[in-house]
């Protein structure tokens, strides 16, 4: 019988990085897989910044409590989003903090130093990496063609096409009894001339929720019903506030007025334009 000896990991040396190297695998993955959560969450038609914040409170599991979660979470796709980013981050939380234990634990000083020097240096390699634009815009669009190969998410980016960051915006607000637009008749109101247009009405009949999807003309607005509406941002704005009777009379004809002048600076956009390509 040759006796036997029992090597650590501090003579071998490499074994003792491994949980380091964990560690810092941990935190690139969870990073990955919040990209790949905002990047899917906005093919559903999210503004990037919501789509993040939610991808990284769910797969936190803190903040995930705003208006907009009860929003994103009635939507089937984002719902199973969501709940992939849930499991994903309880996971890997725990795997995070396991590895930090055992990088630090039965070591010595200098090699606590070292290795804190160590994970400094990765996790700051990690921040730029989760903070480059340029690695956003590559790590996005590899992201954006794998979901749209493999998945039946579809891309629509809402922001661009409805033009919200151009002075138009998508409003919901409830219909109060004293409001300009209570008992009346869409067709009546006029709205298409403020450049407003009704997209929805929400509406409880018999105790449960039921949405009319582009209302026609002889629609006729209730008090309690909630509206979802598209238009420019001001507008919208005046139009959830507006109350019955003379003053809201004038300030649909405002509305009406702003919304001519906008049209003619559009049109000489135009023309200025077609001027310049010609």
């Amino acid at each position: 019988m040759y006796p036997t000896r029992a090597y650590s990991c501090g003579e071998v040396g490499a074994c003792s990085m491994v949980p380091l190297i964990t560690l810092l695998l941990v935190v690139l993955f969870s990073i990955i897989v919040v990209r790949i959560g905002t990047v899917a969450l906005k093919m559903t038609g999210l503004s990037r910044d919501v789509a993040a914040f939610q991808a990284q409170s769910a797969f936190s599991g803190v903040g995930f409590t705003t208006s907009e979660s009860e929003y994103v979470v009635s939507h089937p796709v984002r719902r199973r989003i969501i709940r992939i980013l849930m499991l994903l981050g309880s996971a890997g939380f725990t795997s995070a903090m396991a590895t930090l234990v055992l990088t630090f634990i039965n070591t010595t000083q200098e090699e606590m130093i070292h290795r804190g020097i160590l994970l400094f240096i990765g996790l700051a390699a990690l921040w730029f990496f989760a903070r480059s634009r340029l690695v956003d815009k590559w790590l996005s669009l590899v992201i954006e063609k794998a979901l749209e190969r493999f998945t039946n998410i579809k891309l629509y980016d809402y922001e661009q096409l409805l033009g919200l960051s151009r002075g138009y915006s998508i409003a919901t607000f409830k219909v109060k009894p004293d409001s300009w637009l209570a008992n009346k008749r869409l067709g009546d109101l006029g709205l298409h001339d403020e450049g407003v247009i009704i997209l929805g009405v929400y509406r409880v009949v018999d105790g449960r929720e039921v949405y009319y999807g582009a209302p026609r003309g002889d629609f006729i607005i209730l008090p309690g019903d909630t509206v979802v509406c598209y238009g420019p941002e001001d507008t919208l704005r005046e139009l959830s506030q507006r109350i019955r009777g003379p003053k809201g009379d004038e300030m649909h004809r405002e509305a009406v007025q702003r919304e001519m002048i906008r049209r003619m600076e559009e049109e000489r956009s135009l023309e200025a334009g077609g001027a310049g390509a010609g």
